[in-house]
């Protein structure tokens, strides 16, 4: 078969194991995008909270029944799924009525928390807008799921497409695709929740370099706009990325001018785009009352607002910094799955100095996104997804040797007489 068509198969199998989990992927953060997504097709408050609530409790119920049928004491009891949805609704609408009647009614969202908790959400339209045609088409379960399906293949692709467009063999761009839907970032993307498109956008930030570094000046549009729509989805990932790829464009500039080999033309303009990426971020965010650095931390330390704001809260949270990445690497070194994969997608990245450099550069984002928030005990480690971005296409170049070497493979793609790839 075709290259194109290996790459539809894959998405394609992909996607047909999704339905093993229609339900019971929502996080806590789930419902603030729904409520956001069903506001914006054009529902009121109370509609958009009951359809809302009906999807968090039937995934709660889902979960339960599942979790019961194969408890080894629990097994042959009867079914808990009226039960469980009766008692969620009751405490969700509890929670919301109580808040809706304190007058906490503003913006697209549904109480589900504190104003100021729900604010950081208000902020987030990317997610919310590319949900609503599937809500619509499919229903809130079907909506969801097939928004995240898309998400999710749609990053295995933008995966395969970032190592073609480095002449890397089919078979190893088909490995690197994949390779994004059996690593964290394919199960992380399927939750209904930003990352799934963060990583997507991240992607097709890399894409750009990758066309950029081989000449193709559509690549710096590429890179530009998906910065653009990150900022529109999570700004704060708009920032990290852009700082990393200017931090990357710089270093890979000096480096090579030192070595006597002139950088181009595309490496200190893939550099530009990303500090004005972040200084735009920041003037935008300011100019549109974003919360704060400040809101985040508060947030972080007060559980959400749910306790009194915090008098000194970067000494706290300088010392909770301490303690997390502490406790990480120590679990790291109990299961070194994370840490050996990001080895050899380093290895891989530095094959190809030039892209190679702006690999590292999107990968280092996920640390600094869990830096923000050092929450040991966050959904299965979400934050720091983005670094799986490594090992997904650094892998594949580190095995491009072997694979030549046993597979004689013609010349592929265009290279720039002006900008060599490595």
């Amino acid at each position: 078969m075709r290259p194109r068509a290996w790459v539809l198969v894959l998405a394609a199998v992909f996607a047909l194991l999704q339905l093993a989990n229609v339900t019971g992927r929502d996080t806590p953060d789930t419902k603030n995008y729904l409520a956001y997504a069903l506001s914006l097709s054009g529902r009121d408050k109370r509609a958009t909270a009951e359809a809302t609530i009906d999807y968090v409790c039937d995934g709660k119920a889902s979960l339960a029944r599942r979790a019961q049928s194969v408890h080894v004491v629990r097994f042959h009891r009867p079914d808990p799924t009226a039960r469980v949805t009766t008692g969620c609704r009751e405490r969700e609408w509890r929670t919301v009525e109580t808040r809706l009647r304190a007058g906490q009614t503003g913006g697209h969202t549904v109480p589900f928390m504190p104003e100021r908790f729900m604010r950081i959400f208000e902020v987030r339209p990317g997610y919310p807008a590319f949900l609503v045609p599937f809500v619509a088409a499919f229903g809130v379960t079907w909506g969801l799921w097939a928004a995240s399906v898309v998400v999710a293949a749609a990053g295995g692709v933008l995966a395969f497409l970032v190592l073609r467009t480095l002449s890397v063999p089919v078979p190893l761009a088909l490995t690197g695709q994949a390779l994004y839907y059996v690593l964290p970032c394919g199960t992380t993307a399927m939750r209904p929740m930003t990352e799934g498109l963060l990583l997507a956008l991240t992607l097709a930030a890399l894409w750009g370099c990758a066309l950029a570094v081989r000449g193709r000046r559509a690549g710096l549009a590429l890179a530009g706009g998906s910065l653009a729509a990150l900022f529109t989805v999570k700004h704060s990932q708009a920032l990290f990325l852009g700082v990393c790829l200017a931090a990357a464009g710089a270093l890979i500039a000096v480096r090579r001018r030192r070595r006597g080999r002139p950088p181009g033309r595309a490496v200190p303009a893939l550099g530009l785009i990303g500090l004005g990426a972040a200084l735009a971020t920041v003037v935008l965010a300011r100019l549109l009352h974003y919360p704060s650095e400040s809101d985040s931390l508060q947030d972080l330390l007060t559980g959400h607002f749910a306790r009194p704001d915090r008098e000194r809260p970067w000494p706290e949270f300088w010392q909770l910094q301490g303690n997390f990445w502490g406790e990480w690497l120590r679990r790291q070194a109990w299961q070194p799955l994370f840490a050996a994969a990001l080895g050899a997608g380093v290895w891989g990245a530095l094959r190809r100095p030039v892209f190679g450099g702006f690999l590292v550069a999107a990968a280092a984002t996920g640390f600094l996104t869990q830096a923000a928030h050092p929450d040991i005990n966050i959904w299965g480690e979400r934050l720091i997804v983005l670094a799986w971005l490594l090992p997904v296409v650094g892998i594949p170049l580190l095995l491009e040797p072997v694979v030549r070497a046993r597979v004689p493979v013609p010349a592929q793609g265009h290279v720039s007489r002006t900008e060599p790839v490595r």
